[in-house]
C-alpha cells in the first residue's frame, strides 16, 4: 500500500474468527466519537453479502443486473458494485473510495495480511497462536488474559474500551502527525 497517497492514520484489528473484532469496535467507535474523531471502518467480509434485503427495490435492481446501483436518502447513501470478477480484497483499493475530507481515522477489521499497523485482539481460552509472532505491524495486544509467551509489544485488557482509545489516540495518532 502507497501510505504516501493517505494522509488519515490507518488502524487495523487482526485477530481470528470469533475473538470479537466487530464487538470491540462497536464498544470503542462511540468513544471516539466522544472525544471528536470522525472514524471511517473498512470491514473485510469472507463471504458473499447484501446490504439491503429481498423485495426491497435496490435489492431488486442490483440482481437484476445493475453492475453499480446507489440508494441515497436524506440520512445516508450506500453504493453497491458487483465485481464482475471475483478478486481478494485490496485494502487501498477500497480507503481511496472514502472521503478523507470527513475522516480522521481509518479503523480496518480484517485484511490480517496487509501492511499496515494493527492491534492484535487475542483471548488465550481459544487456543490460537499469537499473530504477532509473524506481523511486525502489531503494536499491541488487547487480551482478556494473561499472555502464555513473553511479548515485547504493548498489551491492554481487551475489555477496557478507554484504555484501548486512549492507547488508539496517544500511542498511535498523536504519534503518526509527529
Amino acid at each position: 500500500m502507497d501510505k504516501n497517497k493517505i494522509k488519515i492514520p490507518i488502524l487495523g484489528f487482526a485477530a481470528f474468527s470469533g475473538v470479537g473484532k466487530t464487538t470491540l469496535l462497536v464498544k470503542i467507535i462511540p468513544l471516539l466519537k466522544q472525544k471528536k474523531y470522525r472514524v471511517a471502518v473498512i470491514k473485510h467480509a469472507h463471504h458473499a453479502f447484501d446490504i439491503d434485503k429481498k423485495g426491497k427495490d435496490s435489492f431488486e435492481l442490483r440482481k437484476a443486473g445493475a453492475s453499480h446501483m446507489l440508494i441515497a436518502s436524506n440520512n445516508r447513501w450506500a453504493l453497491m458494485v458487483e465485481n464482475s470478477i471475483p478478486s481478494k480484497p485490496k485494502l487501498e483499493e477500497y480507503i481511496v473510495k472514502l472521503n478523507e475530507e470527513n475522516i480522521d481515522l481509518i479503523l480496518v477489521e480484517g485484511f490480517k495480511s496487509e501492511n499496515i499497523k494493527k492491534i492484535e485482539l487475542h483471548r488465550p481460552s481459544l487456543g490460537h497462536p499469537l499473530i504477532c509472532k509473524n506481523d511486525k505491524n502489531i503494536i499491541a495486544i488487547a487480551s482478556d488474559d494473561e499472555l502464555e509467551e513473553d511479548i515485547d509489544i504493548k498489551t491492554m485488557d481487551i475489555n477496557n474500551h478507554k484504555m484501548i482509545v486512549d492507547f488508539i489516540i496517544n500511542d498511535f495518532i498523536n504519534k503518526q502527525s509527529k
